[in-house]
């Protein structure tokens, strides 16, 4: 080759690369940080339904529809709760799975449907998902006014529920029912970016990074109506959300405890994740962060490399997973052998992201009561 068409194809990569990291860079940014939510994880591939019979529903063989546990499958205008794997009947099966259809809440599943397993089991209020009474609320955050469900009870420490990354307020309903049997008051918020509740001033979340302000909203607005104390539950960014509040937080000493459920614990590992798994090359995931870095303005430490596990003062559980590949558990090891004093971590094996109850409800239920006895 000539030097001067060496040299051309060379800038012409160089260039290229470059263009291809920012757009990579962009798209990242986009899959992880875009709102509103919920936007479904990239892993979390679309199902086809092949077909239903009673009790069951067939679908497109993969790592998601051979998940162990109970399940939200959703799609457009259907949504349905699926158990566990059932015994496949006789027959060619290597491309479709059997599971245990519970209920179908929302349209019908019909050959054809294309779905997604999603770790959200309910749709709609506590009301109409639960037969829980509530109040429709608003929270005054410093966005706006941030529309939350409240859920009354006889205790006067509150639990605040805070959902994170590919869902909404509905997640939190998953556990809506045991908290009310124990006799908490629930606030269950939506926060900046969610539908209903004011954009976030570039569009974007940012993993608990600013979103706290808007629990520690939530936080201000409990003691208001009555709380002497709260426990944060959060789920992925919502977790995150939780542990900044609860070092930050002009109230935190009102914070009695914290439930950490696959927590963030450093967004650029999320984020490399999310870009990875969207099938950005792994060459170009450091380029990717640096142009998200840039789009969002998004600068923190991770959570453990910051002032957190020395300030953290509430006692606090965390339930995280090996197999979690968006928010690696690693973190979450570090934290509870750092502060054994305060951070207790109940594993969950075999678990999605933020699905640690769908794989072990009754499991979860248990280390949560164990959990919240000592702050009722």
């Amino acid at each position: 080759m000539r030097p001067a068409t060496a040299a051309a194809v060379a800038a012409t990569s160089i260039l290229g690369a470059g263009a291809a990291a920012v757009a990579a860079g962009r798209y990242a940014s986009d899959v992880a940080l875009g709102a509103p939510s919920p936007r479904p994880f990239p892993a979390d591939r679309r199902l086809t339904v092949h077909a239903t019979a009673a009790g069951q529903v067939t679908l497109t063989r993969s790592f998601s529809a051979l998940r162990p546990g109970t399940y939200g499958l959703a799609g457009r205008g259907v949504h349905a709760v699926v158990g566990p794997v059932a015994e496949q009947p006789p027959g060619p099966s290597a491309d479709t799975v059997v599971r245990r259809l519970e209920r179908v809440t929302l349209g019908s599943l019909k050959p054809g449907t294309r779905v997604r397993l999603t770790p959200e089991l309910h749709r709609g209020d506590p009301l109409a998902a639960l037969g829980l009474a509530y109040k429709e609320v608003e929270v005054p955050g410093e966005l706006g006014a941030l529309p939350a469900w409240f859920v009354p009870g006889a205790r006067d420490t509150w639990v605040i529920t805070v959902h994170g990354l590919g869902t909404t307020r509905d997640h939190p309903l998953n556990v809506l029912g045991f908290l009310h049997d124990q006799q908490f008051p629930v606030l269950d918020l939506a926060y900046r970016g969610d539908p209903g509740a004011p954009r976030s001033p570039d569009g974007l979340t940012h993993l608990g990074e600013s979103e706290w302000r808007d629990l520690d909203a939530a936080i201000r607005y409990a003691v208001r109506y009555g709380a002497e104390g709260v426990v944060l539950h959060g789920w992925s960014s919502g977790a995150s959300m939780a542990l900044h509040a609860a070092v930050n937080s002009a109230l935190r000493d009102r914070v009695r405890g914290l439930v950490l459920d696959s927590p963030v614990m450093d967004w650029r590992v999320t984020l490399r994740a999310l870009a990875s798994a969207r099938g950005v090359p792994s060459a170009l995931l450091p380029l990717a962060v640096r142009a998200a870095q840039g789009q969002t303005g998004l600068r923190g430490a991770p959570l453990l490399d910051t002032s957190v596990p020395t300030a953290l003062h509430a006692p606090t559980l965390i339930v995280h997973g090996p197999d979690d590949t968006l928010a690696p558990w690693q973190p979450s090891r570090e934290l509870a052998a750092r502060r054994p004093d305060l951070v207790s971590l109940h594993t969950v094996a075999e678990a999605p992201h933020a699905a640690m109850w769908n794989v072990d409800p009754a499991g979860y239920e248990e280390a949560l009561r164990r959990f919240l006895t000592p702050l009722m």
